[in-house]
């Protein structure tokens, strides 16, 4: 039986190119295809990607969350804020084994950092 064998990209939709990138290029995220004015934007994230598309039509609802891992949580949580951003919590230690943080982007998407404990 074929299997899933990795995640290849998450893609977010954005109302606004450019402040989408923007945010993620303070982020740290290395710009890979598009940009602020293009309809479709993607990003390395590692050996994977995160794809931003200018959506046409509003969208209401329920979200979920995108999670990345970064190899300093405690880091990338300040470098963030160096960068004039807002998580919506400091690092913290989690019961199911990682320590992580999330911010919430421009667009309403929740986005998490994190890295496992040590066992």
């Amino acid at each position: 039986m074929a299997e899933v064998t990795a995640l290849n990209a998450v893609t977010l939709a954005t109302r606004d190119m450019a402040r989408a990138v923007a945010f993620y290029e303070a982020l740290g995220f290395r710009l890979k295809h598009g940009g602020a004015e293009a309809p479709f934007t993607s990003f390395h994230a590692g050996p994977c990607h995160l794809n931003l598309f200018r959506a046409e039509q509003p969208w209401s609802g329920l979200w979920g969350r995108a999670i990345f891992y970064v190899d300093d949580v405690d880091g990338f949580h300040a470098q963030a804020l160096a960068a004039g951003l807002r998580p919506d919590f400091p690092p913290a230690d989690a019961p199911w084994g990682e320590r992580y943080f999330h911010i919430t982007d421009p667009d309403g998407h929740e986005i998490s950092f994190a890295r496992p404990l040590a066992p």
